[in-house]
């Protein structure tokens, strides 16, 4: 086999994060379902001509990666996890550093790709045509690829176009859980874009909420940890919510969707608050949750952004000229280092990230 590479050797250590262990029926991950090992570094003769070995710059940590550590995910599109293999990741940006002869890429081609092909590694073997190359500005890390046109962004943008469904005649009212976070973050500021004239964040911090306003800027935030959600979206919303961007589900969307108005929308992204939870996604609504909808034809529908695959393509060209133009904001939780990642998992889990969680290897 012929390849393209440099003339330096990769160096010869690597490293992989395991799954080792399940966290069980009712409980939240722990670093102990990890192991980090050490691997040796892929070479020139595990390569077909049409494979490349790519150096991992960044790694994306998700929420969705909770559903794979049970026995069924509850969805068709994602597998479990099973004990002793390798965790894999929904997407990742990295360097090619080597090159098959038939390949479609280059050495030194910045690159990207999503969905179960991202080991949580420093060096791996990938076959080029499942990779797509990527021209960045120089004025741009390669992790806003993740963090801001990856898959959290292109969830926010093509939900809030295809769902959220904002009439731009009117005022409009939105409500966004789980908003310090990458996708939640995104969708408040997409949605102002795109005619949404109020934009109220709910997180889990002081600090959260003062971002969400000075950085990100949302009209109001709330802390579900401290504040009663009714009572201050009765304040900040007095003539109700017509748009409830879920990313949390629980006991937070059930205050919410009490203010929620007439034929009033939710886009249903995530359902984090019960991913620890023996059940089924999404999970079940208390009564008189339901007797809500009901009564005030309220739209819930699951949304699932890998039916859109085709205008991923456009929506990432749309979030990169937003950025660029400054019109919309990122921010990145970064821990280095694989022997990090499990601790960057559980602490995504638990709330602690704002903006996009990465791991750089």
């Amino acid at each position: 086999m012929t390849s393209s590479s440099s003339s330096s050797q990769l160096p010869a250590d690597n490293k992989v994060v395991m799954f080792v262990k399940r966290p069980g029926e009712n409980n939240p991950p722990t670093v102990d379902c990890f192991d980090v090992i050490p691997i040796d570094s892929p070479s020139e003769s595990d390569i077909t001509s049409e494979q490349c070995i790519v150096r991992i710059l960044f790694l994306s940590v998700d929420p969705a990666q909770r559903c794979r550590m049970n026995t069924s995910t509850g969805v068709d599109y994602l597998g479990p996890y099973e004990i002793g293999e390798p965790v894999d990741g929904m997407e990742g940006v990295g360097i090619v550093e080597r090159a098959g002869s038939a390949s479609t890429l280059q050495v030194g081609d910045l690159v990207t790709g999503c969905i179960r092909l991202w080991t949580w590694t420093k060096y791996f073997v990938v076959d080029s045509t499942d990779l797509v190359k990527v021209n960045l500005p120089s004025t741009f890390s390669p992790s806003v690829i993740l963090s801001c046109a990856g898959l959290s962004g292109i969830t926010a943008l093509l939900g809030i176009r295809k769902k959220a469904k904002i009439d731009r005649t009117r005022p409009q009212t939105i409500v966004v859980s789980g908003a310090a976070g990458s996708c939640g973050s995104l969708a408040g500021q997409i949605a102002r874009i795109e005619g949404c004239t109020t934009i109220i964040g709910i997180c889990g911090s002081d600090e959260k909420c003062k971002v969400l306003k000075e950085e990100f800027g949302f009209d109001a935030a709330i802390n579900y940890k401290t504040e009663i959600i009714s009572e201050r979206l009765d304040r900040l919303a007095p003539d109700g919510v017509d748009i409830y961007w879920d990313n949390v589900g629980g006991r937070v969307s059930d205050e919410v969707i009490e203010m929620m108005n007439p034929n009033s929308r939710i886009v249903l992204c995530g359902q984090i608050a019960v991913y620890n939870t023996d059940l089924p996604y999404p999970p079940p609504l208390p009564d008189h949750t339901v007797q809500i909808l009901k009564e005030r034809n309220i739209e819930r529908e699951r949304y699932l952004v890998l039916t859109y695959k085709d205008e991923m393509d456009e929506a990432i060209a749309q979030l990169s000229e937003w950025l660029q133009q400054d019109r919309i904001k990122v921010k990145e939780t970064i821990y280095d280092g694989l022997a990090s990642a499990p601790h960057a998992f559980v602490d995504m889990m638990t709330g602690k990230n704002i903006g996009k969680m990465l791991i750089r290897p």
